[in-house]
């Protein structure tokens, strides 16, 4: 019997009950990697001999009576979490011999949980891309099309992923990292609320691994179905030991609803700066189907949605702004006062004082208060991740001159993250679901926004519409 595309959860239950052992999950994953990585290139840094080490232990804990959340299960990680021994370069060549003492908050928690660490997943330099490549390790490619991106800044993850190697991964978001590749790939990924999971550990390799608290960027679970995101979130959620006490654990609410039918969905397939591709609003049309068969109140419009353009606007303030902080851009040239485009705002974020992100961050606070309005009123919001499914390889030197393509129609390649901002500027928590595939056979994912710390929610949305609309489809090798 194959496993490796067998979810974390009926892993475990087959461990339980003695029908495989982590040692053979371990080679079967390893053997496949070994067999299939070659042209997708998802696993940057192999760590297969304390992998499988590992699985000896695990297997020795459960014949002793241990059960773990997920003793024994193969998994992957993100490069830009450290983890003792390994390199922690996120692609930039002066950190290529940088290696870490310890482990990541959530790599403790991972182990602690008794996973099997197969190995780092490949990165944008500097996680500052749409897809996955760089200088030290190469370009991972998308496993339904090689041609293809896998997505950034987590597109190393959701390719393992869909290509069967480990069971669920460690991924991180800040412009979509996680739910642009799950959708590019075909996969599941959550964005945590903000602040829900420690993220010490997951900082570039020049900067002391501190309990710092991040703005924008969160953390998170990558896995093939939803009650897998959820069983990893529950190992993920919590505050940084050094900052609270190893006692404290934040328990967050369940979700509002059991049942599909009782759910309240504001839909959303038009941004006013940015067209939707057909084929992704194909997808977002699917999950309204799906949710309106089932009895849910779906809507179309709410005068309650916070300004789709401002809140464009001040999300790609907060990004670019804080971006540039962490790693300095050169001379700049201002655009005209008249330019109102989102390329204006990137460039004159750049330039931004502390006043101007003090402004920006004041305007956040109020989106943050219409959210909490809207969600009085509706459970979630379905919308998409990105226009297009995912795109071919363009490793342009100036990703400012990179365009995307809509339907035929070119545009700024950092507009397409308008979607994947309209959750990550007010912290909000948003899983990112499979919705079907383009006619050119790619995958198309939908995400579901839900309220800030009622994560449950929209994890719990994504599972029944699994069963409705199907879920993860492993791609023709």
């Amino acid at each position: 019997m194959e496993w490796n595309y067998r979810s974390a959860e009926e892993l475990t239950t087959a461990m339980r009950a003695g029908e495989v052992t982590s040692v053979e999950l371990t080679d079967e994953a390893i053997a496949r990697i070994e067999r299939d990585d070659e042209v997708i290139n998802a696993i940057c840094v192999p760590d297969f001999d304390r992998a499988r080490a590992a699985a000896h232990r695990a297997d020795q804990a459960r014949a002793h009576g241990e059960d773990r959340p997920l003793l024994g299960v193969p998994v992957t990680v993100k490069e830009s979490y450290d983890i003792a021994g390994l390199p922690t370069t996120w692609g930039m060549p002066p950190h290529r011999d940088y290696v870490p003492a310890a482990d990541a908050v959530q790599v403790s928690r991972l182990k602690a949980a008794g996973a099997v660490v197969l190995g780092k997943t490949n990165v944008p330099l500097g996680l500052q891309d749409i897809q996955s490549f760089n200088e030290i390790y190469g370009t991972t490619t998308n496993p339904w099309d090689s041609a293809r991106t896998s997505g950034g800044s987590s597109g190393g993850s959701a390719a393992a992923l869909a290509s069967g190697f480990g069971a669920l991964s460690l991924g991180s978001d800040i412009a979509g990292s996680l739910r642009t590749p799950a959708h590019f790939c075909g996969v599941y990924a959550h964005k945590p609320t903000v602040g829900l999971a420690a993220s010490r550990g997951m900082v570039p390799p020049s900067e002391p691994a501190l309990p710092a608290e991040l703005d924008l960027a969160v953390v998170g679970p990558m896995a093939r179905t939803a009650r897998d995101l959820a069983l990893l979130l529950d190992v993920m959620a919590g505050p940084d030991p050094l900052t609270l006490g190893v006692a404290y654990r934040l328990a967050l609410p369940p979700a509002r609803h059991e049942r599909l039918g009782d759910f309240r969905v504001l839909v959303l397939d038009e941004h006013p700066l940015l067209p939707t591709g057909s084929a992704v609003r194909a997808g977002v049309h699917r999950v309204a189907a799906a949710l309106a068969d089932a009895g849910a109140r779906v809507e179309w419009h709410s005068p309650l949605l916070p300004d789709l353009t401002e809140a464009a606007t001040l999300y790609m303030q907060l990004l670019i702004s804080g971006a540039v902080a962490r790693f300095p851009l050169g001379s700049l040239q201002l655009p005209a006062a008249d330019d109102q485009s989102l390329n204006a705002v990137r460039l004159r974020a750049m330039a931004f004082s502390h006043r101007n992100w003090i402004e920006a961050n004041t305007g956040r606070e109020l989106h943050r208060h219409g959210w909490r309005q809207l969600f009085t009123e509706f459970d979630a919001v379905a919308c998409p991740i990105t226009p297009t499914p995912a795109f071919p390889h363009d490793h342009t030197p100036n990703p400012m001159a990179r365009r995307i393509d809509i339907d035929g129609a070119e545009y700024p390649y950092f507009d397409q993250l308008v979607w994947a901002g309209l959750a990550t500027m007010p912290g909000l928590p948003a899983t990112a679901v499979p919705a079907g595939r383009s006619p050119e056979g790619l995958p198309v994912g939908v995400q579901l926004i839900g309220p800030m710390f009622e994560d449950r929610t929209p994890l719990r949305l994504a599972e029944l519409l699994e069963r409705e609309i199907g879920g993860f489809q492993a791609p023709p090798r």
